[in-house]
């Protein structure tokens, strides 16, 4: 099978853990809320989701570099399907720490998903594997359009509430284990899978790692802060339900759309100057949220939002596949999502006490920081390569 077939196959895959993720993130909030004794831990579940997902994330790269991509992707996907199962379970009795406890296993699905967009450059050429990470990505457009709706319309479908779209989750990671079967993506030679490399500390003291993790810990940090509070900060406004799956919808669409091109950018711009963009319509984002409570205030925010994270996750991940060798790739990419998602993680649970508690402008006011030293650490780099390429002219 040519590596373009695996990006097709693994951008399904893609699609159907975007689905998984995007119907979480819409839901939990607000079975949370409902839920939860104290309403400051409305977000609570989609946080012990990331929790799940950060903790997995060094097991499932190095789990892969012994056993294969394909035998990884599977495993995870039968984690969703348990993790949807006790979240199921929990909707039924109306245990809210139950909940909590199946969305952790939901989230090891999420971690071994991660590596999606690396086994796509692992099986790409090397002048292809921006593009094969982008287009990987590609599939986060159908799961934006299937996981707003498909929560909309199982929302109700059982008694009680929420109890068919966890069902509904079960389905779709069973579909994921599937396409994971059909993968062909060679796997590590034994001399690389005993290798070891250089040591994480002194690869991790790479300019270009320190950007590439910086960028998209950024990315996915203020992305999931937003994100996350959007359902909350919209109920609080009186805005329904319907507008809120909409919002996310084209969020999520705003994410993955321009992954038809952003590998074609950074091979024609360059990979700081796509960072630079990103970090610049996060800041968009950030100005139209403090602007107003509207729905086209939410719509554009968030649109802006998921294109920013879109250029600053791609643009890190291809800037990360420069920082290290095959046999090193394991601890550096699992090093990569473990602090990626506990950012994430940070900002999930951040995120429902600074919207229930000061509101939607301070939480927004929140991640200007996180987006300034990004942008700094960026334009240092460009500076500091600039110089290099000087100096040897």
């Amino acid at each position: 099978m040519s590596h373009k077939s695996n990006v097709t196959l693994l951008a399904a895959a893609q699609a159907l853990l975007l689905t998984n993720g995007i119907m979480l993130v819409s839901i939990n909030g607000l079975l949370g809320l409902q839920l939860a004794s104290d309403k400051r831990l409305a977000t609570l579940p989609i946080t012990t989701y990331v929790i799940g997902a950060t903790l997995a994330t060094l097991p499932a790269a190095f789990f892969m570099k012994r056993y294969g991509r394909r035998a990884g992707f599977m495993l995870g996907a039968g984690l969703g399907m348990f993790g949807a199962t006790i979240s199921a379970f929990a909707v039924g009795i109306g245990s809210f720490w139950l909940l909590c406890f199946g969305t952790v296993f939901a989230g090891t699905y999420n971690a071994f998903g991660q590596q999606y967009r690396f086994a796509a450059a692992d099986a790409a050429p090397a002048e292809w594997k921006s593009r094969a990470i982008s287009l990987t990505l590609t599939g986060g457009i159908l799961g934006g359009i299937i996981g707003p709706e498909a929560g909309k319309l199982t929302r109700t479908l059982l008694e009680p509430t929420y109890l068919a779209s966890y069902l509904a989750l079960i389905g779709f990671a069973a579909l994921a284990m599937l396409i994971a079967s059909r993968l062909t993506i060679p796997p590590l030679t034994v001399a690389e899978q005993n290798a070891v490399g250089r040591p994480l500390h002194l690869i991790a003291r790479q300019p270009a790692f320190i950007v590439a993790v910086l960028a998209a810990a950024c990315g996915y940090g203020v992305m999931n802060l937003l994100m996350t509070a959007t359902p909350l900060a919209m109920d609080i406004c009186g805005l329904p339900f319907a507008d809120t799956a909409f919002i996310l919808q084209w969020h999520v669409i705003g994410m993955f759309a321009p992954s038809f091109f952003t590998g074609g950018l950074i091979k024609r711009f360059g990979v700081l100057a796509i960072l630079i963009i990103g970090a610049a319509l996060m800041f968009l984002c950030i100005g139209i949220a403090l602007s107003g409570v509207t729905l086209m205030h939410f719509w554009w925010a968030l649109v802006l939002l998921g294109v920013g994270w879109n250029f600053l996750f791609i643009g890190g991940t291809t800037l990360l596949t420069e920082t290290y060798r095959p046999e090193e790739k394991a601890k550096v990419q699992g090093s990569n999502d473990f602090m990626v998602l506990g950012v994430q993680g940070l900002t999930s649970l951040s995120s429902g006490v600074l919207v229930t508690s000061t509101g939607w402008a301070s939480l927004n006011a929140f991640a200007l920081p996180i987006v300034a030293m990004t942008t700094l650490a960026t334009a240092l780099l460009w500076l500091y390569r600039r110089s290099v390429r000087g100096s040897k002219a």
